[in-house]
C-alpha cells in the first residue's frame, strides 16, 4: 500500500466542513476515504460526576486527546489499523463503543483544532479551514445541538457565550495561517474546492 493521503479539516463549529468534504470527494471521484473526526477523541471522562462534566470546555486545546491521535494517524499512514474512541456527546464522556478502523488511500480528519497542533500538522499532506460568519455557525450549532445531542437552547446560548465564542477567536481562529486553502463557505467556493481536487489527484497519482 502507498503512503495515504492525509488531509487536516479545521473551521469554527458549524461552519460546514462536513459538507465541503463530500463536495471535494464528489468531485474528486474518490469514494475508498477514511473521515476521522476530532471529536471522537475527547479526553475520556467517565471518572468525572455528570454535573462536572457539563462544564467541560470542549472547544479549548486541552479537551482533545491528541496524543492518541498522532499515534493513531501514525499508524494508518503505515497501512495499520487502529481501534478508535467514540465520544457520547451526551453522557460528556466516552462512549463504551470502540470502532476497528482499517488505513485507507486518503485520510481526512474534520476538527475545530485539528490544526492547532504541531505534532499532527507534520503528518498533514494538506491543510483546509472553512469559513463561515459568527451569526450563521451560531444558528446552525444551535439547530443541530437541540436535534441531534438533546441541549436545551438555554444551554447551548450559556455555552456558547462563555466558552464557543471566546475560544474561537482564541484558539480556532488562529490556526487559519497554518491552513494551504481557506475556503469561504458563506459564498461559492467552486475554485477553491477545484484547486483542491487537482492537488489532491496530482499527489495521488505521484504515489502510485
Amino acid at each position: 500500500m502507498n503512503k495515504p493521503l492525509l488531509i487536516l479539516v479545521a473551521g469554527g463549529s458549524a461552519s460546514g466542513k462536513s459538507t465541503v468534504v463530500q463536495e471535494i470527494l464528489e468531485k474528486a471521484g474518490l469514494d475508498d476515504v477514511l473521515i476521522i473526526k476530532h471529536d471522537d477523541y475527547y479526553l475520556d471522562q467517565s471518572t468525572l460526576p455528570l454535573e462536572v462534566r457539563y462544564q467541560t470546555n470542549y472547544d479549548h486545546p486541552s479537551s482533545l486527546d491528541n496524543r492518541l491521535l498522532e499515534m493513531h494517524l501514525n499508524q494508518l499512514i503505515k497501512g495499520q489499523s487502529i481501534e478508535k474512541p467514540v465520544y457520547d456527546f451526551v453522557m460528556h464522556t466516552r462512549s463504551e463503543q470502540i470502532e476497528h478502523i482499517e488505513s485507507k488511500p486518503v485520510i481526512i480528519v474534520e476538527g475545530i483544532l485539528i490544526l492547532e497542533n504541531e505534532q499532527i500538522r507534520e503528518l498533514s499532506d494538506m491543510n483546509l479551514f472553512v469559513e463561515l460568519d459568527d451569526d450563521t455557525r451560531f444558528i446552525r450549532r444551535m439547530l443541530r445541538d437541540m436535534k441531534e445531542r438533546g441541549r436545551s437552547l438555554e444551554s447551548i446560548i450559556q455555552q456558547y457565550e462563555k466558552t464557543v465564542k471566546p475560544m474561537f477567536h482564541k484558539y480556532i481562529k488562529p490556526t487559519k495561517r497554518f491552513a494551504d486553502v481557506i475556503i469561504p463557505n458563506d459564498r461559492r467556493h467552486d475554485i477553491a474546492v477545484d484547486l483542491i481536487v487537482t492537488k489532491i489527484k496530482q499527489i495521488l497519482g505521484e504515489r502510485k
